[in-house]
């Protein structure tokens, strides 16, 4: 068995554990490779185990059985990237803030390795969002699993984003920029502008706009079926696409358009972890302190 390793900079709290993750890995026999900047972040603090690998985005992951992600959710967003097509299924270790997507607490990351290991576990196929634009934005990585923005660069003036679905015109919206998200990013930038929380294997995305300047604008739930495309207006040439959280700069004459993603992002879900159970968690879902 082969597992793949990403993470961020973590806390000096967290070194300790992830030194037991590479000696349980070890010891279990388990070949590793671990991310190129992750290496560099760990290297003053954590021995590498010997016979590591090393991986960078131009390494072929084919061979690998397993990815952890050792940071927040911001790190699993990532490592989606890393995996693309090869739908490696993705154990997100929380070493992070919120760690809703990377669910699994690091003080159980032995427990977490152990279910993984004796295939105590179920996968959780995540719809992406694909971006399609007649110039290259994001260098071949066209997807995401949270979703797609556009939005006003600084503190320039609203923008228009005149929409169409399939084709047929959808709305103008006069905003600061314009979410479609996947029902997983619909619990992230989406429902903090107000957009409706959707189960994960909904087959959907939502359309929020970010601080519309009118009242009776709302956000829409669309078929993930369906083709959404843009133009782009306003006093700036200059604005902003992201996917997830990576963004770039794009000039107003772009045509962009987005769908859902031929493949899907494959999660490891442990068996005492569920959606609806993090959700009232981590997002204090129904929460009322009269009930407490």
């Amino acid at each position: 068995m082969k597992i793949a390793i990403v993470g961020k900079p973590v806390k000096e709290e967290v070194i300790p554990f992830v030194s037991r993750l590479f000696d349980i890995l070890v010891r279990q026999g388990i070949q590793v490779t671990v991310a190129d900047h992750f290496v560099e972040s760990l290297s003053p603090f954590a021995n590498i185990p010997s016979q590591a690998d090393v991986f960078d985005r131009e390494t072929s992951l084919k061979d690998v059985n397993y990815m952890l992600s050792l940071g927040g959710d911001g790190t699993l967003l990532d490592a989606v990237t890393y995996v693309g097509a090869l739908q490696i299924p993705i154990m997100g270790i929380n070493m992070g803030r919120l760690g809703f997507l990377a669910s699994v607490p690091y003080a159980q990351l032995d427990v977490a390795v152990d279910s993984l290991l004796k295939g105590h576990f179920t996968l959780e196929d995540r719809s992406l969002i694909h971006l399609d634009s007649d110039q290259e934005v994001f260098d071949g990585k066209n997807f995401g699993l949270n979703e797609f923005s556009i939005v006003k660069r600084d503190t320039s003036s609203m923008i228009a984003v005149h929409t169409y679905i399939d084709g047929e015109y959808l709305n103008s919206y006069w905003a600061d920029g314009l979410i479609v998200a996947t029902p997983t990013g619909s619990t992230g930038y989406s429902l903090s502008c107000g957009g409706p929380v959707m189960m994960p294997q909904t087959n959907n995305f939502v359309i929020s706009p970010v601080c519309p300047h009118n009242l009776n604008v709302r956000p829409l739930v669309v078929s993930d079926k369906s083709v959404i495309s843009f133009e782009i207006e306003g006093r700036s040439t200059r604005y902003l696409v992201s996917l997830d959280s990576r963004s770039k700069p794009v000039d107003a004459s772009i045509q962009l358009a987005v769908r859902r993603e031929d493949f899907n992002a494959r999660l490891v879900k442990l068996n005492q972890v569920n959606f609806l159970t993090t959700l009232r968690t981590k997002m204090h879902w129904g929460l009322d302190q009269r009930n407490g």
